[in-house]
């Protein structure tokens, strides 16, 4: 028999994931990337119980780690600076696992580099599906140069994040499937910790329609999370980023802390400053081209489950791929029949407890907040509210991809 061959593209926690289980199961893939080189360590990631069992079954959760320090206390802020001790990510029910995108990618790429072809600057261009094999054409792209190759694949997986190619190619236009949220996130890494608080601490400013979260880091500079609601997302992108920053936080005085941040990601090396968007689909795939993680599902980041999905998608598809060798077809209807209830429920935890959670909606949503953060500021006071929370969370702890 031949060895089926797979085209992936994206190569991100999904696409990584994806080649590995792949190879395990005895497929050709090859993995394409836009970039011309590997990404940065990228910004915060949580991991939770879908996505440790998983890493832990494929054998790379020791390699991904931990970066939540142990003795870190997040604190809720006002803008004049007064603090309390509040819940900080890590503390959230599942107790998730602070890490960087990079720390999943690393470990999966020192499985998976070895072993596979990896194409930089390479994006697919056309895509011409038969019933027994997939014809793409690949551009790659070297300096000022591009080659153009057509190449014949068993399967196409498209796992190239919310503005997916592959998605656009085989299934329609972007605005088909993108659902706005009305929100947008400034993101990025600081280069110093925030002035009056300890490397290991967290500081949340969470106002009516926007907020501002930093995540501390063992061994890494703190990351910081801008959120914000608008009417008209275009008109942020007319001006530069920080300027649209600074009016959504405005016009009221921004005060040290706040004023510290602003700076911060207007110093930045690197950031990232994009609306929310989930993305829904009636399918996820056809007989030999499936989407992956971001492309066929996003959650956003307010759902906490990009990672863990991305994760838990790859292996599944492994999985099902292997038990229905030859018939590519039945293992996708399969594999989008099992992870489509799960994905609709955390796509609803996201635009509500998630993100009401990042961004109080109203001055109730404020208020209901406050009166949190002074419980867990009391003695047993967090442990309660892990507790009444738990359930809430409780399907993130479910490992969707055991079969």
């Amino acid at each position: 028999m031949n060895t089926p061959r797979a085209l992936i593209v994206g190569m991100g926690i999904g696409g990584l994931a994806t080649a590995m289980r792949l190879r395990e199961i005895d497929w050709e893939p090859l993995l394409v990337e836009r970039a011309s080189h590997r990404r940065p360590a990228g910004y915060f990631v949580g991991l939770f119980e879908t996505g440790r069992a998983t890493a832990q079954r494929m054998g790379v959760l020791d390699a991904i780690g931990n970066r939540a320090g142990a003795d870190g206390i997040t604190y809720d802020i006002d803008r004049s600076g007064r603090r309390r001790p509040g819940m900080g990510y890590g503390d959230l029910p599942g107790e998730p696992r602070l890490i960087l995108r990079g720390d999943i990618e690393a470990a999966l790429y020192d499985v998976v580099a070895p072993h596979i072809e990896i194409r930089y600057g390479t994006t697919p261009i056309a895509i011409d599906e038969h019933p027994d094999a997939v014809d793409v054409t690949l551009r790659t792209t070297a300096g000022d140069e591009a080659t153009e190759t057509t190449e014949r694949f068993d399967l196409v997986v498209g796992a190239d994040g919310l503005r997916s190619t592959v998605r656009r190619l085989a299934f329609g236009p972007d605005q088909e499937f993108m659902r706005p949220l009305g929100h947008i996130i400034g993101a990025t890494i600081l280069k110093e910790p925030v002035p009056g608080y300890r490397p290991q601490d967290g500081v949340v400013l969470a106002e009516p329609g926007r907020s501002a979260w930093t995540f501390p880091f063992t061994d890494h500079q703190p990351g910081l999370l801008f959120n914000y609601r608008t009417d008209d997302e275009d008109a942020q992108f007319r001006r530069p980023p920080i300027e649209s920053l600074r009016r959504a936080f405005g016009p009221e005085p921004t005060g040290p802390v706040l004023e510290h941040l602003l700076e911060q990601f207007e110093q930045a090396d690197d950031y990232l400053f994009d609306s929310v968007h989930q993305v829904e689909m009636p399918t996820w795939h056809t007989d030999r081209v499936v989407l992956l993680g971001d492309s066929a599902w996003c959650l956003t980041l307010y759902s906490g489950m990009g990672a863990s999905t991305a994760l838990a998608g790859a292996d599944l598809l492994g999985t099902l791929l292997q038990r229905s060798r030859g018939n590519t077809a039945r293992a996708l209807r399969e594999w989008d029949q099992r992870l489509r209830p799960f994905m609709a429920l955390q796509q609803r935890t996201g635009r509500t407890q998630g993100l009401t959670m990042f961004v109080p909606q109203s001055r109730r949503d404020k208020a209901v907040r406050t009166f949190t953060q002074a419980l867990t500021s009391r003695p047993g006071g967090k442990r309660v509210m892990k507790t009444l929370a738990a359930r809430q969370f409780k399907e993130k702890s479910i490992d969707i991809a055991a079969v």
